[in-house]
């Protein structure tokens, strides 16, 4: 199973047929340049390529009300003068006598990919339209937005495919307020969307685009709304938002599909977002998404209208939805103040509804206070004012520099090598994965020291660029000592920060120094203990709640925080995890290094073990941990214990107390 883009030149033809500097951002061009971008990378030859076809009435019923359709059938007869007209009526929206056929023609897009994934066609996908969908409601265009084009297929998948959980998740810039209320009712849709808020004083200005609008009747509790009070929120504040909030639900609510309103306003050079998150930042998005309902993930584009911004982060997605490595993130990950703020304040109205936020120590707070809106609106930029150009001019630098240095750190031509100890198990190993029988001749005397050279000849493939993760199998009694090895090879031969995931008994090299090159986090101790800020020790969860609380609110924002260019996750003798925990492990810690990962799996491990971990660092799917169990008080202690000794190093374990202020930012 791979990857479909689809897609129809046909999107292309409505365009702003009068002067409206409101809506002429809302371009053709952005499709045209994301897929010429796509094209130039390699990536649309490596998906499969579905032309898009127009809903029916009867689907876009699903959503909208027979009037409505019919007032937007009937704009294809009408003259420039009458579509300007009815184009007032509604709130920054402009038709064209084109935009009925290409409106349906993104709806029938959005359900075309819901259908081959679901079909087991595509393992995900992405379909590339226009014109967006999230604003628009049932009986009203907004926003540059005529059908709701992921409503539509959250409906389908429910009606068609007999779905019963479906997540939403909206990271364009702006409130996709049309589906909030399409669904606010609704416990089988979960809706979660991060936008531009400013207390209320951005578009689209509404009360219930506020933290504490979390859905309706048996709904409550399946809108999650993170408002983003100031602009300027970067890579670390949008990962912190999924550890912290997005993911803990998400896993608890175990969704059957991810739909994704894939907005690239938020990025970077935008100037309707005015945010600093980089395209790479939507690739970690993605393939944290992707551990989620098999990895069925269906994207649909959104808003994004800096053309270099937009088409570079659909390329990222794509990447990431292909099963390629994310490139590292740029930057201190270090969240703002004000996103702090936010988060906490999204993880309190929630943690009435989630188990998942409860168990990490969120008191619940049944009515917050609302916050009213103060001071001026914010209005929609205007593209030809001095505030547009002055905010399209001032990330474009920093764009064109982020940009040289990915070509500077291409893919590796080898996505994931195995070192296997029993030939058989290769035969069930994706077809593409390198499998590395040759032992080093000189040391193929003693099995110890085979395995530890091909611990050492995966490292350096891995080092060189030639490989990106890798998989070695090793006797349980040179466990240890084959890690010690890989750690100071590792550290000697180009690894600036390398850190050290260890699972099980195995005790940290007693002469490695905390000179801030090396990480160790060692997860089946005996007790939660910091005994450095580069030496920790958590007992192994014994539960669903504590393992993902653990790896989520630990691990995860330890590993983003410490930037590592190398990960070794060692998984010792007896180490306790189920191969589903191990594989999502692995899989997760794809994302802070870039993708270099090397495993060091125990020989006494299930036979399968080193399979499923070579699938998921392939970019497979984690099987799913099963049904979602609450942490023990005793792992609840002990987590909360780590991350209040931990949080004034490691920033992305920051989340502001509900008491006082934000963490420092």
């Amino acid at each position: 199973m791979g990857t479909a883009l689809v897609y129809h030149e046909d999107m292309t033809a409505a365009r702003l047929l009068w002067d409206d500097p409101e809506c002429e951002i809302e371009c053709p061009e952005r499709l045209t340049t994301a897929l010429e971008r796509l094209q130039q990378r390699g990536l649309e030859q490596r998906c499969l390529r579905l032309a898009a076809r127009e809903a029916s009435e009867a689907e876009l019923g699903l959503v909208h009300s027979p009037e409505y359709v019919a007032l937007l059938q009937g704009t294809q007869a009408l003259g420039t003068g009458e579509l300007q007209t009815l184009s007032g009526q509604y709130d920054a929206v402009y038709f064209h006598p084109s935009t009925f056929h290409c409106a349906r023609l993104a709806a029938g897009a959005a359900l075309q990919l819901v259908d081959a994934v679901l079909a087991g066609a595509v393992r995900n996908g992405l379909a590339l339209v226009r014109p967006p969908g999230h604003h628009s409601q049932r009986a009203a265009a907004n926003g540059f937005c005529v059908f709701n084009n992921v409503a539509i297929a959250a409906k389908h998948a429910q009606r068609q495919h007999g779905l019963h959980r479906i997540l939403i998740v909206d990271w364009d810039v702006h409130h996709g307020q049309g589906i909030q209320y399409i669904f606010e009712d609704d416990p089988s849709v979960l809706y979660f969307s991060w936008h531009r808020y400013e207390h209320g004083r951005f578009w689209p200005y509404l009360r219930e685009s506020d933290a504490d609008a979390v859905g309706q009747g048996p709904g409550l509790g399946f809108t999650v709304n993170l408002p983003w009070n100031q602009v300027g929120m970067g890579n670390a504040d949008y990962v912190a938002a999924f550890l912290h909030v997005l993911l803990p639900v998400a896993f608890e609510f175990n969704p059957e599909l991810v739909l994704v309103s894939a907005g690239f306003d938020s990025a970077i050079g935008d100037p309707e977002g005015q945010m600093q998150a980089t395209p790479e930042c939507f690739a970690h998005l993605t393939q944290l998404l992707q551990m989620l309902a098999g990895g069925r993930v269906c994207a649909v584009l959104e808003g994004g209208y800096h053309l270099e911004s937009l088409s570079q982060s659909v390329c990222m997605m794509v990447q990431a939805l292909l099963g390629d490595p994310a490139p590292p993130l740029s930057g201190p990950m270090v969240p703002h103040a004000s996103a702090l703020e936010s988060i906490q304040s999204v993880r309190v109205a929630q943690a009435p509804h989630w188990m998942s936020l409860q168990q990490q120590g969120v008191a619940p707070v049944l009515s917050p206070s609302p916050r009213s809106p103060e001071g001026r609106p914010s209005p929609l930029l205007l593209p030809g004012g001095p505030e547009f150009k002055a905010a399209a001019t001032q990330d474009v630098a920093a764009l064109s520099s982020l940009l040289d240095q990915l070509r500077l750190n291409p893919t590796p031509p080898v996505r994931t090598a195995v070192a296997l100890t029993a030939p058989d198990a290769a035969l069930a190993l994706p077809s593409d994965v390198l499998c590395e029988e040759r032992p080093h001749e000189a040391l193929a005397q003693d099995r110890a020291l085979t395995a530890l050279g091909k611990v050492l000849y995966l490292l350096d493939r891995i080092l060189d660029g030639q490989v990106s993760s890798g998989i070695a199998v090793t006797p349980a009694s040179a466990a240890a000592a084959t890690l010690d090895v890989a750690i100071r090879c590792g550290l000697s031969h180009g690894a600036q920060r390398l850190l050290c995931l260890a699972v099980g008994q195995l005790d940290r090299p007693p002469d490695l120094t905390d000179d801030g090159r090396n990480l160790w986090l060692n997860i089946g101790g005996k007790e939660a203990a910091a005994l450095s800020m580069f030496h920790v020790s958590v007992p192994l969860p014994g539960t669903t709640g504590g393992f993902l609380s653990c790896v989520l609110a630990l691990v995860l924002p330890l590993a983003y925080s410490f930037q590592p260019d190398l990960v070794l996750v060692a998984l010792g003798p007896a180490h306790g995890l189920r191969d589903p925990q191990a594989a999502l492990l692995a899989a997760l810690l794809r994302g802070p290094a870039g993708g270099r990962v090397l495993v060091l799996v125990d020989e006494e491990s299930t036979p399968q073990l080193a399979v499923v971990l070579a699938r998921v660092l392939h970019g497979e799917a984690a099987p799913s941990l099963g049904p979602f169990s609450m942490a023990s008080p005793e792992e609840v202690q002990a987590l909360m214990q780590l991350r209040g000794q931990l949080e004034p190093r490691w920033k992305m374990l920051q989340v502001a107390s509900e008491a006082g202020g934000p963490g420092s930012g």
